[in-house]
C-alpha cells in the first residue's frame, strides 16, 4: 500500500479537528450510530472542555486504494513540543486559516516550524460562510506571511481550497462551492508526495510519541523510515545517551480511522505503533541490530516560563488530596517528563521543584491534570526564564495580536504600552481594529483579565513567543493589593457585606478561611487585612433600622489560569482536587510586613540600576 503523510496545522479554533471529523465521516469510518460524534480526536477531557487540541494525535483514511495518515496538531504555541514532534513524521501539511480572522500569531508559529522542515503547505481557507469573511484578502495575508518566514518558491506555489469544515465541504479556488470534501482528497493525492523508504532495507524508526497499555506496557509511535517489522522481531533501542538495548516486539499496529489495528507486518512510510520495548523514550531510534544507525534527535524550543511546585503547607493541607507529599509530586513530574518533551523539572532542595514550560497554558494544563488525579500541592507565581546573550541580560518577548472594538483601541494601546509593549502594526476597520505589539512575556501576566474588562469581553487576544530581547527593566503588572484574612473560621455574610466596598471577594458566605488566606482583591495598592468571621451582634431590643437588608455582590470565581495570573511574588496558589485557594507565602502577619518592606527596598534598588 502507498502512504501519504500530512499534518493539519492552524491557530486555535480555526477548525482543524472539525475538518478531520469531516474527512473521517466521508471516508466511511463511522458506523451509522456514530454520526453524532463531534471533534472525535479531542479525546482528552480537558480538550473537550476547553475546545482546544492539547496532544498531537494521528488517524488515517483510505482513498482510492491509498492511505492518508493525518496528524492533528495543537494550535496553541504553549504545546509547541507536540507540534514539532508531529511535523517530523509527515511530508506535507494542511494550513487552515479562518476566512475572517486571517493568519494569527500561532499560525505564524506552526507555519514557521513546517517551512523550516521543508514541508509544502496546502492552504485551506475555512469558515467562508461567515458574514465577515474576506477569503481573498486572507489568501494575500497568508502569502505575505510565508514570504516573511522565508518560504522558497515551491512552498509559495501552494494550492488553495475554500471550506466550511463544520458542514464537511471544500472546493478549489476557481470552482463552485461543493457539497463534500472530494476536492480536498484529490488535492492531497496530487500534492502530498508518497512516503518514501526502502522496504527491503534494515528497519529504522524514530519515536515521536508514546502511549501506555496496562497489558502491553509502553507503546512507541513513529514513522517507519525504512524496512519492515513484525511481531517477534528483535530490535535495538538506541538511547539518547549513546547506549543501546535489545528488545523483542510483541505487537505491531497501524492506524485506520479511530482504531489502532493489529497487523502482521508494518512497512516503510507508515506511521505505526510498536509494543514490547520497555523504557523507550521520545526521540530514540528503534533499529535493526545488524545495522544500528541512529537518527538525529529533533530539537525542541527551550521553556520560557517556570513555577515552583511544593507540598501544600496551609492549615487546610491534606483535606482533599490523596497524594500530598513531595515524593508523590516528584514521581508524578518524572512520569510527565517521559511524554512531555517541552517540560523541564529541576529540584530546588528541600521539597520544592522548579517546573519550566512553554507558557502559562502549558503549565496550567499539567496542574489541572494532576489535581484531577488526586494530587494536592502549592505553586508560585509564574516567572520568565532569563538568558545572558553576548554578555547582555535578555528576557523572552511575545508577539501579541489584539483584535478589539475600535472604540476601545486607545485604552488597549495605553495598557500595553504601560507594560513596555511596542506597537508593530495597526490595522483599523469601521468597527474593529487589530493591534500587533512586541511585549515582554512577563508583561502578559495578569493582563488577560484587564484586557477583557477594557474590551467588555469583545476583544480577542493571541500571542506567540518571538525570541529573546534585552531586559527592559522592572514592570508593575498588578496595581492593586489583596484582601487577606486575619482570622480563621467561617466567613459570614454580614462581614463580607460590610467590607465589599473595599474590593472584590473571591469567596462566598460559609466558606472556611484561615490567617493569611487571600479572600479578594483590594481596590487600592497594598494588602488589607480583613476579619470575615465577625457576625452581627444580636440583642433582645428591636429598633428602627436595626434589621438592615444584606445585599451581597456575587463573588468573582477564578479559574486555574486566572489564579496564576493574579498571583503576586509573595503569594502561592493551593491546588487541590476540589479547591483553588490563594494565600500569602508567609502566614504570620508580622513576617509578611517585614518581607514587604524588604521587597520594596529591593525594587527601588533595581529601578535605580535599570535607569542607570
Amino acid at each position: 500500500m502507498r502512504y501519504r503523510n500530512l499534518a493539519i496545522i492552524a491557530h486555535v479554533d480555526h477548525g482543524k479537528t472539525t475538518l478531520v471529523d469531516g474527512m473521517l465521516r466521508q471516508s466511511n469510518v463511522f458506523r451509522a450510530n456514530q454520526e453524532g460524534v463531534e471533534r472525535v480526536l479531542d479525546s482528552n477531557a480537558l480538550e473537550r472542555e476547553r475546545g482546544i487540541t492539547i496532544l498531537a494525535k494521528n488517524t488515517a483514511v483510505e482513498w482510492r486504494g491509498e492511505r492518508f495518515n493525518i496528524v492533528d496538531t495543537p494550535g496553541h504555541a504553549d504545546f509547541g513540543g507536540e507540534v514539532e514532534r508531529a511535523l517530523g513524521m509527515v511530508d506535507s501539511c494542511l494550513l487552515l486559516v479562518d476566512a475572517a480572522e486571517g493568519p494569527m500569531p500561532q499560525t505564524r508559529f506552526v507555519l514557521r516550524k513546517a517551512l523550516a522542515l521543508g514541508l509544502r503547505p496546502i492552504v485551506v481557507v475555512n469558515k467562508v460562510d461567515r458574514k465577515d469573511a474576506r477569503p481573498d484578502e486572507v489568501v494575500s495575508l497568508t502569502f505575505d506571511l510565508m514570504v516573511e518566514l522565508g518560504a522558497d518558491d515551491e512552498q509559495l506555489d501552494f494550492p488553495i481550497l475554500y471550506a466550511v469544515a463544520r458542514e464537511g465541504r471544500a472546493w478549489r479556488e476557481d470552482d463552485a462551492p461543493a457539497a463534500d470534501l472530494a476536492a480536498l482528497f484529490e488535492t492531497i493525492h496530487a500534492h502530498v508526495p508518497v512516503a518514501n523508504g526502502d522496504a527491503d532495507a534494515p528497519f529504522q524508526l524514530q519515536v515521536a510519541n508514546l502511549d501506555y497499555s496496562d497489558f502491553l506496557g509502553r507503546i512507541a509511535i513513529g514513522r517507519v523510515t525504512r524496512g519492515s517489522a513484525a511481531p517477534g522481531d528483535t530490535m535495538l533501542r538506541l538511547c539518547a545517551d549513546g547506549s543501546s538495548e535489545r528488545a523483542r516486539l510483541t505487537k505491531v499496529y497501524t492506524h485506520l480511522g479511530l482504531q489502532r489495528l493489529e497487523v502482521e507486518q508494518v512497512e516503510a512510510g507508515d506511521i505505526v505503533a510498536l509494543a514490547g520495548i520497555e523504557g523507550v523514550q521520545i526521540g530514540e531510534t528503534i533499529t535493526d541490530p545488524e545495522l544500528p544507525e541512529a537518527l538525529p534527535l529533533r530539537t525542541v524550543d527551550e521553556p520560557t516560563v517556570s513555577v515552583t511546585f511544593s507540598p501544600n503547607t496551609s492549615p487546610f493541607a491534606g483535606r482533599d488530596g490523596r497524594y500530598v507529599t513531595s515524593r508523590h509530586i516528584a514521581e508524578r513530574l518524572e512520569r510527565e517528563l517521559l511524554t512531555n518533551v517541552a517540560l523541564r523539572v529541576e529540584p530546588l532542595g528541600g521539597e520544592s521543584y522548579r517546573v519550566s514550560g512553554r507558557g502559562e497554558m502549558h503549565l496550567a494544563i499539567l496542574m489541572e491534570q494532576m489535581r484531577r488525579e488526586g494530587y494536592e500541592f502549592a505553586v508560585s507565581r509564574p516567572q520568565v526564564i532569563m538568558k545572558t546573550i553576548d554578555g547582555v541580560r535578555c528576557e523572552p518577548f511575545e508577539r501579541v495580536v489584539a483584535d478589539v472594538p475600535a472604540a476601545v483601541m486607545g485604552s488597549v494601546m495605553e495598557a500595553l504600552a504601560g507594560r513596555r509593549g511596542q506597537l508593530l502594526d495597526l490595522r483599523q476597520g469601521e468597527a474593529r481594529a487589530r493591534l500587533t505589539f512586541s511585549l515582554p512575556s512577563r508583561g502578559l501576566f495578569g493582563f488577560r483579565t484587564q484586557f477583557l474588562s477594557l474590551t467588555q469581553g469583545e476583544g480577542l487576544l493571541s500571542h506567540v513567543f518571538d525570541g529573546y530581547e534585552p531586559y527592559v527593566g522592572p514592570l508593575r503588572n498588578r496595581v492593586h493589593g489583596s484582601l487577606v484574612s486575619m482570622e480563621q473560621g467561617e466567613a459570614f455574610a454580614y462581614a463580607i457585606w460590610k467590607l465589599q466596598e473595599r474590593g472584590i471577594f473571591f469567596i462566598e458566605p460559609g466558606a472556611e478561611v484561615y490567617v493569611g488566606m487571600v479572600v479578594g482583591a483590594n481596590n487600592r495598592p497594598g494588602d488589607l487585612e480583613v476579619n470575615l468571621t465577625r457576625n452581627k451582634k444580636l440583642t433582645n431590643v428591636r429598633a428602627a433600622g436595626s434589621d438592615e437588608n444584606v445585599v451581597l455582590i456575587p463573588p468573582k470565581r477564578l479559574s486555574l489560569e486566572a489564579c496564576l495570573e493574579y498571583l503576586a511574588d509573595d503569594e502561592l496558589l493551593e491546588v487541590t482536587p476540589t479547591q483553588l485557594r490563594l494565600r500569602k507565602r508567609l502566614l504570620d502577619p508580622h513576617a509578611r510586613k517585614r518581607e514587604a518592606k524588604r521587597a520594596a527596598l529591593a525594587a527601588d534598588d533595581e529601578a535605580v540600576l535599570a535607569t542607570g
